[in-house]
């Protein structure tokens, strides 16, 4: 059987087209955005995007989406982490992509007009609560929240932090404890579709990050209380925590996917300074230190988009990909930080300033290691994994990449 590396005539139009939405419609505008601005910059870019037939392009075409599998998005959301608006314009950015992923999985019919048909329209917008300030968010089988049902209702009681885009967001999806005393720690755990103005659900503040951040900010979110309907329950009980992997494990190849097109729009800014600058009498282009930079970021951004289109190929197919997604999780986080960091470093003093946006890229690089699982747990991950393969198999070859 061959190995095959041409990219799908449909998918690469598809890239195309998105790619020129991007250059034509969303860069120009990029600058002008501001805290005034936005709402007003994103909803044209909306419309636009409506018009060009990109809205969507994750879900399927019975939700208004082009149907696009993980290895479309792959290809699609690297021209769309060029700019930080870009996925926000096509309705196809966490928290809300991921949520619309769980719901397709476990939802209900009745769920899915409630809460995914608003969410796919984009005419709301939606959170994900599971990370809470009193236990490691990378240890989700210690989670404190707690679920009780009471006759026909389930009152909820925790505290959650990181709760990104909970300011304005109409509903969210709440890991909650449900079966304390269940063996298994992660059958212990359900998912819940809570509205936002259910009594007894309040957010305390927004916590201020470093970097940038979209919609409705990263607030600390207290449940006192809130009591929803047995019904609210988002798939089976007990699998809060399987459905929130498998939700999670989609988010992490995404932000690589978006991290490619970061790195690749810093590598392109640090050439065009370098063939521009000169120092010392020539061009900084010419210069060996520059040039070694240039050639290791080339090679980090080649290696990243392999890794995660190799492991979007793997998801399209239904095979294994858990072990994948967590080298590319941590390889790519650590790539983006060394090449938006060479970057800067090219553009000297003027990297520094706001002129550009290498500044932004590197606070929001450093962020990169720590969401969706800290590099040091994927590493723990990995480390796992290559001894049960040693151990099944006598050689870690499966668990490294290799075809056993």
């Amino acid at each position: 059987m061959a190995i095959d590396f041409e990219v799908p005539p449909e998918l690469e139009d598809v890239r195309r087209r998105v790619a020129a939405f991007v250059r034509d419609e969303v860069l120009p505008v990029e600058v002008d955005v501001s805290e005034e601005t936005f709402e007003a910059v994103l909803a044209d870019l909306r419309k636009k995007a409506r018009e060009a037939g990109l809205w969507t392009p994750h879900l399927p075409p019975e939700w208004g989406g082009l149907g696009l599998g993980a290895l479309g998005m792959a290809l699609v959301s690297q021209e769309l982490g060029v700019s930080g608006i870009a996925s926000l314009a096509l309705n196809a950015m966490a928290p809300d992509e991921g949520n619309m992923h769980v719901l397709l999985e476990a939802g209900r019919p009745d769920q899915l007009e409630r809460y995914l048909r608003p969410l796919a329209e984009g005419e709301v917008r939606s959170c994900f609560a599971m990370t809470e300030p009193e236990v490691a968010g990378s240890d989700p089988r210690t989670l404190r929240t707690t679920a009780v049902l009471e006759g026909l209702e389930w009152v909820i009681d925790g505290h959650k932090w990181f709760t990104s885009g909970a300011i304005g967001a109409a509903f969210a999806v709440v890991v909650a404890m449900t079966d304390p005393e269940e063996d298994k720690p992660h059958r212990r755990y359900s998912l819940f579709l809570v509205p936002t103005d259910t009594p007894g659900w309040r957010v305390v503040r927004d916590v201020e990050v470093m970097g940038s951040h979209g919609p409705g900010g990263h607030p600390e979110v207290v449940l006192e209380g809130v009591r929803v309907p047995e019904d609210a329950m988002l798939g089976g009980r007990g699998e809060g925590f399987v459905l929130s992997q498998k939700r999670l494990g989609m988010g992490r190849i995404g932000h690589a996917m978006r991290w490619i097109g970061v790195a690749q729009r810093a590598l392109d800014l640090a050439a065009h300074r370098a063939v521009e600058r000169e120092a010392f009498g020539k061009r900084l282009a010419e210069h060996e230190a520059v040039q070694w930079m240039l050639a290791d970021s080339a090679i980090e951004l080649y290696a990243s988009r392999l890794m995660v289109l190799h492991a979007a190929w793997k998801i399209d197919r239904g095979l294994e990909h858990r072990q994948e997604i967590s080298m590319l999780k941590a390889y790519v986080a650590e790539a983006l930080g060394r090449i938006v960091d060479r970057a800067l470093q090219v553009h000297g003093a003027l990297g520094i300033s706001t002129d550009t946006p290498l500044e932004r890229f590197y606070r929001d690089a450093r962020a990169a290691r720590i969401y969706d699982g800290p590099s040091e747990v994927h590493r723990m991950l990995i480390a796992r994994n290559l001894f049960r393969a040693f151990l099944a198999e006598g050689t870690t070859k499966g668990a490294a990449g290799g075809v056993v």
